[in-house]
């Protein structure tokens, strides 16, 4: 395998994460490894709703980390809940600072959204359901001019090196075209991975078709533990149009006070939980997911409350709405349920880093433990910044300052791409047995299915990737026999009494889980 080493700081993704992180190594030289040109592909540019600070003077970073507490249903880490929202105020003011253009009031003051189980309008947008989009393009823009940061395109990470102490000493590397190429070992002053998270292993997601889990499942096969994995994030608006990834209705439509109705024009969520429409994410989840399994498909009605101004105000969800035929401000939109956030992931530290030895791991691809059953709409994207500052001042430590040439790889040959209709099955294996609602019966076929699938093509270490996260979710969601927050079992409908427990699963472990389920007859 040709090797290449370099001083160089290597980055995994081209998110959120991996763009504030190399901004905060400068001047220490760094290179981003991106599948795809910078700015497409990252789940951060396709996030609507904006990111959670408690910005207005009566709203508070302690109320915040309450509201992220309450909302994981018992598995969130408070301390790092504290960590996390103690800063929020200065991110935001960072990326104004870098040109972000929120949404301001005449008053010069930020314009405040609230979503889903928090107890304050404190999320900060842009042009209504442009955060995600405006933020990277902000970022993309800085880190263009920053003369450190050097990005790779059209490459793909698909494995760790490590030492016989469990440390990791390279990344291997191919081209992501559809051929793939000759694995290449690159060896650099340290790994941080910040590739995004699982939705995409998922039939229906709103996630880009590049986050199938691979980030996850490329450490876990080094050894990595992995946390939380049976925690999937179902966001209950996507826009119900058949498209693959699903657009999204951001959940400010829902603060703005837009209501859900089934077929019959019945608004079911006053019957379900006290805050209707605002209630958690995993409510809201199971509530459409129901309606859809009783044929009453569900729909977001945002007529009343913002009638034509959803064309300015929102322009994503107008969008997609108009290029399927529908009129936002006069019809209102079928929506679904579809995986949208793994609160599950690389269990890491207070300092970013992973089990593995000298691996830091930012953004949706870690799990840190703020997120616990249930995120908080609008905390990941917070998370991920106070994360990869946190990762960057690790590494900082850790890596002296110094020049570097531009890393270069020949990237020939051809390479083992996934086959498009196993991918097509496992996706379609995890909506149907790992999906909103689950039992012992659904999750073991679909780790049955997983290993057949596996074994038929081990040959591509990007499914291989895929099949190990998708493995650890479903192991992870069998053994978890309770309900909890976006987590639902139909044959463990409640919680475990007092509090709650995160989960840590390694891969050998969920492999000896599915081998034993492939062992006993169906």
């Amino acid at each position: 395998m040709q090797e290449v080493t370099t001083s160089r700081v290597v980055i995994v993704g081209a998110g959120l994460g991996a763009l504030y992180a190399a901004l905060e190594l400068a001047p220490r030289p760094v290179v981003l490894i991106s599948p795809e040109p910078l700015g497409e592909g990252a789940s951060s540019a396709w996030a609507q709703g904006g990111v959670a600070a408690a910005m207005d003077a009566s709203d508070t970073a302690a109320a915040h980390a309450r509201d992220t507490v309450k909302a994981g249903a018992g598995t969130v880490d408070a301390e790092v809940a504290d960590l996390v929202t103690r800063d929020a105020r200065d991110f935001i003011l960072d990326l104004t600072a870098k040109g972000t253009p929120f949404d301001r009031g005449a008053d010069g003051g930020y314009v405040l959204s609230r979503e889903a189980a928090h107890s304050f309008a404190r999320v900060v947008r842009v042009k209504g359901d442009q955060a995600g989009a405006q933020i990277m393009a902000t970022l993309i823009d800085v880190a263009r001019k920053t003369p450190s940061i050097q990005v790779l395109e059209g490459v793909m990470a698909i494995g760790l090196e490590t030492s016989s102490d469990g440390r990791v000493e390279g990344l291997v590397v191919q081209s992501a075209s559809d051929t793939g190429s000759d694995p290449v070992m690159l060896r650099g002053a340290a790994v941080l991975l910040a590739g995004g998270g699982s939705g995409g292993l998922y039939a229906v997601t709103t996630n880009p078709p590049r986050i199938r889990g691979q980030v996850i499942g490329l450490a876990a096969r080094a050894g990595a533990v992995i946390a939380d994995a049976e925690f999937v994030q179902f966001h209950p608006t996507a826009i119900d149009v058949g498209e693959d990834p699903a657009p999204l209705a951001t959940e400010a439509l829902r603060g703005e006070g837009s209501i859900l109705l089934n077929r019959q024009g019945q608004r079911f969520m006053t019957q379900v939980h006290p805050d209707a429409e605002l209630a958690p994410r995993d409510v809201v989840a199971r509530a459409i997911y129901a309606q859809t399994q009783a044929g009453n498909r569900p729909v977001l009605d945002t007529r009343d409350v913002l009638g034509a101004r959803i064309l300015t105000q929102y322009p994503a969800v107008a969008s997609a709405c108009t290029r399927n035929g529908i009129d936002p401000a006069t019809q209102p939109i079928p929506v679904a349920a579809a995986a949208h956030y793994h609160m599950g992931g690389i269990a890491t530290n207070t300092e970013g880093r992973a089990s593995l030895k000298g691996l830091w791991v930012c953004g949706e691809a870690s799990s840190t433990g703020l997120h616990g059953a249930n995120r908080l709409a609008s905390n990941g994207l917070l998370e991920a910044l106070v994360f990869a500052r946190i990762c960057a001042q690790g590494i900082a430590a850790e890596v002296p300052e110094a020049d570097a040439p531009p890393v270069v790889l020949d990237l020939f040959g051809s390479g083992v791409p996934p086959d498009a209709e196993a991918v097509r099955q496992l996706r379609e294996t995890m909506t149907t047995g790992v999906g909103v609602v689950r039992d012992a019966t659904g999750l073991s076929r679909a780790l049955r299915t997983i290993a057949a699938l596996e074994q038929a093509h081990g040959d591509s270490p990007s499914f291989l990737n895929m099949c190990a996260t998708a493995t650890l979710i479903a192991a992870a969601a069998l053994l978890r026999e309770e309900s909890r927050g976006a987590h639902e079992r139909s044959d463990f409908p409640t919680p475990h009494a007092g509090p709650g427990e995160r989960s840590f699963l390694t891969l050998d472990g969920a492999l000896t889980l599915r081998a034993r389920i492939c062992e006993t007859p169906e």
